[in-house]
């Protein structure tokens, strides 16, 4: 029988949240050796998340009330199935916390949520060096796509692409 202070408990973000998620934002940029490329602030994630429109949803696991993971995420829509999804955007468990399945509880939320609003599909992308996270999302049955490659363009450069005129 499983002890009250070490049940996991995974529940939707809320604003007053938003400190204890964007820290664990750094500790995974911190993690994955990318910290230097994370601008965001807390209140960019106030802002637009948890806003009139937001352009994100949280899940937050807590073990005997204390923060243990969070999942951000959005819907997302595939063309080609012609059905909505769900795009999982950063997925982070405290080291304290790992090897209890947290990870695993909040995708699998993230997963029965899209799939209860009639999504067929997820989706994610792993920092090309986290072979830990390769083999986690493996595990799972979450295989990386042979067929696509992640494209970007940010900062001045998407600024200059968007601003310059239509012929």
């Amino acid at each position: 029988m499983r002890q009250e202070g070490t049940r996991t408990v995974v529940r939707p973000g809320r604003i007053d949240d938003v400190e204890t998620i964007h820290a664990a934002l750094l500790r995974l940029g911190t993690h994955i050796g990318a910290h230097q490329e994370i601008t965001s602030t807390p209140d960019d994630l106030r802002r637009y998340g948890f806003g009139d429109k937001p352009a994100f949803s949280t899940l937050i696991a807590e073990v005997g009330g204390e923060f243990a993971g969070v999942c951000l995420h959005f819907p997302i829509f595939s063309t080609w199935m012609g059905r909505p999804g769900v795009y999982v955007q950063d997925l982070y468990v405290e080291d304290r916390f790992r090897g209890r399945r947290i990870g695993e509880k909040l995708l699998r939320r993230v997963a029965k949520e899209c799939r209860a609003a009639g999504g067929v599909y997820l989706r994610l992308s792993v920092d090309t060096d986290n072979e830990t996270a390769k083999t986690f999302y493996e595990r799972l049955g979450i295989g990386w796509s042979s067929y696509e490659q992640v494209q970007k363009i940010v900062g001045d450069a998407f600024f200059a692409f968007a601003d310059t005129p239509e012929e």
